[in-house]
């Protein structure tokens, strides 16, 4: 019996703190009138619960527009004050299904429910009402917390581009770009398109810097000349994913945060920065995997493209270019890749990207439209027009077909499944054989003629007359690209180590791979076995242990140098890249990238001297034993530095392996085993031997209390041999970075 009684007065409690909060919140809002009837059945207070709820929807921050935004602070204590209140009134189940029926929310003993869009739109206590889903993953994403864009408004105008092409008797020019018009403002994205070998990558990288100065027309940002302090503000995605395999996609992003971002941030700013461009990409459930590459698995094609993406824009860039970003994906995930680079957009920033062959609708995501042909423009203006210009042209597809396609068919001079503009078709009845094809179209030449043409008639020069007015631009914006100061994102000490501990991270899985391992211990019990216990005083047996300590001597001569020169050539890509954003000093970079290899080098000898050593039955005592490492490992350092400076020199594999193992076998042959006495015009080549000064201190180490002189070489006390050692370590590797300075890594660095 008293079950209604308690309800209904439950419902009576709740719809007066609703009221209350109504008045509160709305500030005018009439109370409803109250049921006095507290035994009556459930109908006049559930049309009484109804009302209420609708009375505080309507009132909630949830419906009330901008406010809601700027309230934040007063939802959440509005929301504290209705918890408390609720408490005070009951602590039973029933009060709390009521509350929350009252908040908008469906219960169960009426069989109530408010409609799903009203429960939407009401959300009266959230504080990320505009977190956008998730492109991918389908979690909330992150928005990163930047400092604001510089707005960059990019004019080029006339822009022309030759190459010389030198042959083996005479040189040449060649046209790659032809009179290429167009702008792009803050906000937009700016999509080139044409067949391959139009120009686009060329436009492109014109246009970010990454080449020399065109050899005909002007590139402004913000009505000034391109400067090397740009370089900060710029991003740039090549078409190829340059990225270290063996890092994680947080190891990535960080390593890029702390290098890029200016030097008044904190590491643990930086830090979070890359974990906000993780979420903002959608990459948080794949951010603790290996990139990957051809030999080791990894992330898939699409997310390895967005953390290439992510590299570019966690610098904050004022205009961020891309060549080709959706190369090698399908349609699905480059939608989602496009849609990305809208809302990087739509964050003030100006992006520009060629695309080959985009789908339907790929193609209306896109603000404006280049297309190139041969090198010339064929169209420049909005994307959505580009249609109806060339229509008005006599050039409409006969069947339906994608924009995209029918352009590119166009670009290429292809009129199938096109129809053919009445001044073609004149040309074709003529019966000219050079303007007709086998099927009675016109040649693809006289269709590039036609449309370079026509765009000059009918558009170029309202286009030219557009980008050569002038822009009313600040001069603070203007002042900000033309600043000549360079900043870099970290000191040289923490470039350095930086660089030195990815490097460390990306190399050890090459190092310590189980090839690697057991060449190595095989090699050295076959040895070991082969000289069991040879150890003695008699002239015999030492000299056959010399044959075994000059072997060590020439395996950890070799090894070294073919696996050195590999460094810069492999890396050369990514040190193109890296140099072109100013990630770091060349000099922060070599030194990191030398001497992270040090520690991988001298486990693998330590192994191979301690299975070598005690098998072959080498001198017994500890002072021995450590002298030995120490030699071998010098002598590695030393190879390591030959391999460096012939790598760095050549920047080409076939040719540094060629040189290489010329000079590594002059060096063996000179190293004083297998010739005593070398002519005197040639013996100064014995003292560039690393293998000869690593023999004879090898030979110290072991005879030096025994006899002075050893298979016909003198022993000494070993400092001309170190020394030596020393210089080329030293010089070797000088010569490498001067010829690493010397090198164009990269036209536009």
């Amino acid at each position: 019996m008293d079950r209604p009684s308690t309800t209904s007065l439950l419902r009576t409690k709740s719809d007066q703190l609703v009221e209350a909060i109504s008045a509160a919140m709305g500030g005018g809002t009439k109370s409803s009138p109250m049921n006095g009837d507290v035994t009556g059945g459930g109908g006049e207070s559930e049309t009484l619960s109804r009302k209420s709820s609708r009375r505080l929807t309507g009132a909630s921050p949830g419906r009330s527009g901008v406010g809601s935004r700027n309230n934040t602070h007063i939802r959440k204590s509005r929301s504290a004050q209705l918890k408390f209140d609720l408490d005070e009134v009951s602590s039973g189940a029933a009060l709390s299904r009521a509350s929350s029926a009252s908040l908008g929310l469906s219960f169960s003993f009426t069989g109530f429910t408010v409609p799903s869009d009203e429960i939407a739109d009401m959300k009266p206590f959230s504080d990320d009402d505009d977190i956008p889903e998730d492109i991918e993953a389908g979690t909330r994403k992150m928005k990163i917390q930047a400092e604001p864009t510089l707005p960059i408004y990019l004019k080029f105008t006339e822009v022309c581009y030759k190459v010389v092409i030198k042959g083996v008797t005479s040189t040449r020019e060649k046209e790659i770009l032809t009179g290429i018009s167009g702008s792009v403002d803050p906000g937009e994205v700016l999509a080139m398109m044409g067949p391959s070998g139009s120009g686009k990558t060329t436009l492109l990288s014109l246009l970010g810097g990454r080449v020399k100065e065109p050899t005909g027309g002007s590139i402004t940002y913000n009505e000034q000349p391109y400067s090397k302090h740009l370089k900060s503000r710029i991003g740039f995605v090549t078409q190829d994913d340059i990225l270290f395999p063996h890092l994680t996609v947080r190891e990535t992003l960080t390593y890029a945060a702390r290098l890029r971002l200016p030097k008044k941030l904190t590491k643990e700013e930086k830090q979070k920065r890359a974990i906000d461009v993780i979420y903002e990409l959608g990459l948080e459930r794949c951010q603790d995997t290996m990139i990957g590459g051809s030999f080791v698995r990894g992330v898939s094609g699409g997310e390895r493209k967005r953390v290439c993406i992510g590299n570019e824009i966690i610098i904050n860039p004022s205009l961020l270019f891309l060549d080709e970003p959706t190369s090698g994906l399908d349609s699905t995930t480059a939608l989602r890749t496009v849609e990305i680079l809208h809302d990087i957009a739509e964050a003030g920033k100006t992006v520009i990207t060629t695309i080959h062959q985009p789908s339907s609708r790929l193609f209306h995501k896109f603000d404006k439209l280049i297309l190139l042909g041969k090198g010339s423009l064929l169209y420049f203006g909005k994307a959505s027009e580009a249609m109806d210009y060339f229509s008005t042209i006599g050039c409409t597809p006969l069947i339906s077909m994608n924009p995209a396609e029918f352009l590119l068919d166009l670009a290429n001079g292809n009129l199938n499944d096109v129809s053919v503009p009445s001044e073609l078709e004149d040309k074709v009845q003529i019966g000219n054989s050079d303007t007709e094809t086998r099927n009675g179209k016109p040649s693809p030449t006289i269709v590039h003629e036609y449309l370079v043409e026509a765009y000059e008639t009918r558009v170029a020069e309202s286009e030219k007359k557009k980008l050569m007015a002038p822009m009313m631009i600040d001069e603070e914006l203007k002042s900000k690209v033309v600043t000549s100061k360079r900043e870099w994102g970290a000191s040289w000490w923490t470039q350095y180590s930086i660089l030195f501990w990815r490097g460390l991270k990306e190399r050890r899985h090459d190092y310590f791979s189980w090839l690697r391992i057991t060449q190595v211990v095989a090699t050295a019990v076959i040895l070991g076995m082969l000289w069991w216990q040879s150890g003695g005083d008699s002239p015999k047996h030492m000299q056959e242990q010399a044959g075994l300590l000059f072997f060590i001597a020439v395996f950890w001569g070799f090894f070294p140098v073919f696996t050195a020169i590999f460094t810069f050539p492999q890396e050369r890509a990514m040190l193109n890249k890296e140099r072109s954003a100013d990630m770091y000093r060349l000099s922060a970079y070599f030194l990191a990238r030398t001497t992270s290899d040090i520690p991988l080098d001298l486990i693998l000898p330590v192994l191979f001297i301690l299975v070598v050593y005690f098998m072959a039955g080498l001198k017994h005592d500890v002072c021995a034993f450590f002298l030995t490492v120490l030699t071998t490992f010098l002598c590695i350092v030393a190879a390591q530095g030959l391999g460096l400076a012939i790598g760095a020199t050549l920047m080409d594999l076939k040719k540094a392996t060629t040189l290489a193992s010329v000079t590594v076998m002059t060096f063996m042959l000179a190293g004083g085993y297998f010739v005593k006495e070398v002519p005197v015009f040639i013996s100064w080549l014995r003292y560039l031997s690393y293998n000869y000064q690593t023999y004879k201190l090898l030979l110290k180490v072991q005879y030096k209390e025994k006899n002075d002189w050893v298979d016909g070489i003198k022993v000494g006390n070993g400092v001309r041999e170190v020394s030596t050692l020393l210089a080329m370590v030293f010089g070797y590797r000088l010569l490498a970075y001067i010829s690493l300075r010397r090198t164009k890594l990269h036209s536009g660095a």
